[in-house]
């Protein structure tokens, strides 16, 4: 009757292979965690059972940034730090996304000194910001559906040319 009937016979499915690649991309999002400080207890809850990550097949956070595709940015970055964070960005390999989680991650929050970078889009290309002091977990979990949606809806090609991008902004810097 479903999709079992359907392959029983002679049929077969029509599809492009960037959309299979695709659509098994945004269900296997691997998050490298860089949890710098208080946002990173919000970031962990999201896999307790009440909020679940795994739902979004995002449970495995690995902490090699070689089997990771999504960098999430939670807590304070400081200048020491940011050569740090950096590095383990450039080591992720391609396609990869970010999520700058919370406010300090973003505008640098309360910390207005001269050590806090005010902004991590400062020196890494952020895609997807998570507002709060700290955020909750279903704020993640949001981020994390709008990741899934934007690998979903891009083509092979946009992530040669965001690499392109990146290469130009750090050159530049």
């Amino acid at each position: 009757m479903g999709l079992e009937a359907k392959l029983s016979g002679d049929g077969f499915f029509v599809t492009q292979l960037e959309a299979i690649i695709n659509w098994a991309r945004k269900n296997s999002v691997y998050p490298m965690p860089m949890g710098i400080s208080c946002c990173a207890i919000e970031m962990m809850a999201a896999a307790d059972p009440r909020y679940d990550i795994a739902r979004f097949g995002s449970e495995v956070m690995r902490f090699s940034p070689r089997q990771c595709d999504l960098m999430i940015v939670a807590g304070t970055v400081t200048y020491k730090m940011s050569h740090v964070v950096r590095k383990i960005y450039d080591q992720m390999p391609d396609p990869k996304w970010v999520i700058a989680m919370g406010a300090c991650t973003s505008t640098g929050g309360m910390y207005r000194s001269y050590s806090v970078v005010q902004g991590i889009d400062q020196f890494l290309p952020v895609d997807v910001y998570v507002a709060g002091c700290p955020p909750r977990p279903d704020n993640l979990l949001n981020a994390l559906i709008h990741i899934q949606n934007k690998i979903g809806n891009t083509r092979a090609k946009e992530f040669q040319n965001k690499k392109r991008l990146e290469l130009n902004v750090i050159q530049n810097n």
